[in-house]
C-alpha cells in the first residue's frame, strides 16, 4: 500500500532537489579560485549570525512561554482572533515587517516620539538589537503557537484532580507543566534558532554593517558588489554545515504537529484564580497583542496615505510577484506531495532529513550557482524569475511535508487496507483516498507556501534588472531612494497580495474537505 501512495516518485522528486541544490553548490565551488582562506572578516559574520541567531532564539521563545500559558489558561473575547493573528507574523512578507517596526520603534517611530516627550533620546534599531527585534516578531507568535499546542496536551482531569487535591500553584506548576516545557521548549528553540539563521531580508534592511553582516548577507555581499566566487562558496558551505545541523536536530527533538492534538480551548485552571495571576495573564497577553497590532497598524495607516503616490512599475512589479508566487505554489505542490507520502511511509530515518536540505541551503548561493550554470548558454536575467518560483517552492519544502506527512500518515492508517483491497493504485488512490482528506493540509500549505513566495525578497536580488523586479525588491528600492509615502503604499499592497493568497488557497482547502 505504502508503495501504492506515491513512495516511488517520493524519492524522484527529494532526489530532485537535492541534486538541484548541489548541482549549484558544484557550480560555485569550481568557478571559484581556490586555495580560499577564512580570514578574520568571515569569522566575525560567522560569530555575529550565531550570536543574533541565539539571542533572537532565546528572546522569542522566553517571550513566548508566559504568553502561551495565559491564551491556555484563559477565556476572553477575541481570543480566537488572537491566536489566528500569532500565525500572521510568519507568513507576513519580511520587508513589511521592517517598514511597520521602522514606524514603530524607529528614530522617528512612534516609541521615539513619545521618549522625546520624556526628554530622552530616540531609539535606534539597527544593527544587531534591530535584526533581533525584527526575528523576535516574526517567531515569537510561531513559538507561541507551538507551545500553545503542546499546553493543551495536558488533559482537563489532571488539573481537575490538582485541585481536588488542593495543590498550590507551583506544585501544579512543577508536576504538569515543567514537564511540559522541557518536551517542547528545546525543539521550538531549535526551529527559530534555523530560521534565523538563515535570514536574509532582516540582515539587508536592518544590519549590513561590518558588525552586523550575517553569512547569507555576506554571501550576496561577495557575489554582487565583490564577484568573489570563492568566499562564497566557503560561505555557502559553512552556511550549509551550521543551519543543516541546526536542522536536523530541530526536526529530531520538534513533536510532530498533529491535527488531533489540542483543540484551542483552554481548560478550567482552579489553580490560576487570584487576582496576582490573572493581572500577569492580562499583561502578558495584551502586550504580545500590541507588539503584533501595532507595525501592522503602522503599514496600513501609512500605506493608505501612499497608494496614490507609487508609481507604474509598482503594479508591474505586483503582477510578477503574483505569477511567481502561482508558479512557486505549483511547484511546491507537485514536490511536496510525493515527498509527503515517501517520508510519511518510509522506515528510513534520513527520509525527512532530505526536504531539509531546502531550509539549510542558503537561496542566495543557489541562485548564484544556477546564474553561472545558465550564463553560458543564455542571459541568466532571462531566467530570473523562474529559478526564483522554483528555490521559492524548494525553501516551503521542509514546511509543507512537515505539515502533510502526520496527515497522510492518518489518511493511510484508516483507509489504506480498504484501498489496497479495492485495488486503488497510483493517480486513483490520491484521488479518491488521500486528496480528499488531507485538502485542509494541502491547502495551508500552498497558502504559506504562495504566501512565502510573494514576499520573498532573495534570489532576485541577484541578478534582477528594473523590468524583472518583484513587489518586495521594488519595495526595497523605493526605501532605498527615501520615497517613504511611496514604499508605505506598496507595502500595505503586498501585505495584501501576501494575506490574500494564503486566505484563497487556506479556504479552498477547508471548504468541503472529507473527513
Amino acid at each position: 500500500m505504502a508503495r501504492r501512495a506515491g513512495a516511488i516518485s517520493g524519492p524522484v522528486a527529494a532526489g530532485a532537489v537535492f541534486g538541484l541544490i548541489l548541482a549549484a553548490l558544484g557550480a560555485v565551488a569550481v568557478r571559484a579560485d581556490w586555495p580560499v582562506t577564512f580570514g578574520a572578516a568571515d569569522w566575525s559574520v560567522l560569530r555575529f549570525t550565531l550570536w543574533q541567531a541565539t539571542l533572537s532564539a532565546l528572546f522569542s521563545v522566553g517571550l513566548a512561554i508566559p504568553v502561551a500559558r495565559a491564551l491556555a489558561r484563559r477565556r476572553f473575547v477575541g481570543r480566537g482572533a488572537l491566536v489566528t493573528l500569532l500565525g500572521a507574523p510568519f507568513i507576513l512578507p519580511v520587508i513589511v515587517a521592517v517598514l511597520g517596526l521602522l514606524a514603530v520603534f524607529g528614530r522617528a517611530g512612534w516609541a521615539s516620539q513619545g521618549l522625546g516627550l520624556l526628554g530622552l533620546p530616540p531609539l535606534s534599531i539597527y544593527g544587531l538589537t534591530g535584526v533581533v527585534l525584527a526575528h523576535v516578531f516574526f517567531n515569537m507568535p510561531l513559538a507561541t503557537r507551538l507551545i500553545l499546542q503542546g499546553w493543551q496536551t495536558i488533559p482537563a482531569e489532571q488539573f481537575r484532580l490538582t485541585a481536588q487535591l488542593g495543590l498550590p500553584p507551583q506544585t501544579v506548576f512543577r508536576t504538569l507543566e515543567w514537564p511540559l516545557l522541557c518536551r517542547v521548549v528545546p525543539g521550538a528553540f531549535a526551529l527559530v534558532f534555523v530560521i534565523c539563521l538563515t535570514s536574509f531580508a532582516v540582515a539587508l534592511t536592518l544590519g549590513g554593517g561590518p558588525r552586523a553582516t550575517t553569512i547569507e548577507l555576506a554571501i550576496y555581499q561577495a557575489f554582487r558588489f565583490d564577484f568573489d566566487l570563492g568566499r562564497a562558496a566557503v560561505l555557502s558551505l559553512v552556511q550549509l554545515a551550521v543551519a543543516g545541523g541546526a536542522a536536523l536536530l530541530a526536526v529530531w527533538i520538534l513533536p510532530p504537529v498533529l491535527a488531533s492534538v489540542g483543540r484551542d480551548r483552554p481548560v478550567q485552571r482552579w489553580d490560576a484564580g487570584g487576582v496576582l495571576a490573572r493581572g500577569l495573564d492580562t499583561g502578558w497577553i495584551t502586550l504580545a497583542a500590541l507588539f503584533l497590532i501595532m507595525p501592522l497598524a503602522a503599514v496600513a495607516g501609512s500605506g493608505l496615505i501612499g497608494l496614490g503616490q507609487m508609481p507604474g512599475v509598482v503594479w508591474h512589479a505586483a503582477w510578477t510577484s503574483l505569477w511567481v508566487a502561482v508558479l512557486s505554489t505549483g511547484l511546491l505542490v507537485a514536490l511536496a506531495l510525493p515527498v509527503a507520502a515517501w517520508v510519511a511511509q518510509s522506515t528510513w530515518r534520513g527520509a525527512e532529513a532530505m526536504t531539509l536540505l531546502g531550509l539549510a541551503a542558503s537561496p542566495l548561493m543557489i541562485g548564484t550557482g544556477w546564474f553561472i550554470l545558465i550564463y553560458p548558454f543564455a542571459a541568466p536575467v532571462d531566467f530570473a524569475l523562474p529559478v526564483t518560483a522554483l528555490v521559492n517552492a524548494m525553501m516551503a519544502l521542509p514546511f509543507a511535508v512537515r505539515i502533510l506527512r502526520p496527515a497522510i500518515q492518518q489518511v493511510l492508517a484508516d483507509h489504506g487496507r480498504l484501498g489496497l483491497g479495492l485495488g486503488l493504485h497510483g493517480w486513483a488512490l490520491w484521488r479518491i483516498v488521500l486528496l480528499p482528506r488531507i485538502r485542509p493540509q494541502l491547502g495551508f500549505a500552498a497558502g504559506l507556501a504562495a504566501a512565502l513566495s510573494v514576499g520573498d525578497l532573495g534570489v532576485l536580488t541577484l541578478f534582477a534588472d528594473a523590468e524583472t523586479a518583484t513587489l518586495p525588491l521594488q519595495m526595497y528600492r523605493l526605501m532605498g531612494s527615501y520615497r517613504t509615502d511611496a514604499a508605505a503604499g506598496a507595502a500595505l499592497l503586498l501585505l495584501v497580495l501576501a494575506f490574500g493568497l494564503f486566505w484563497i488557497c487556506d479556504a479552498w482547502g477547508r471548504r468541503h474537505a472529507g473527513r
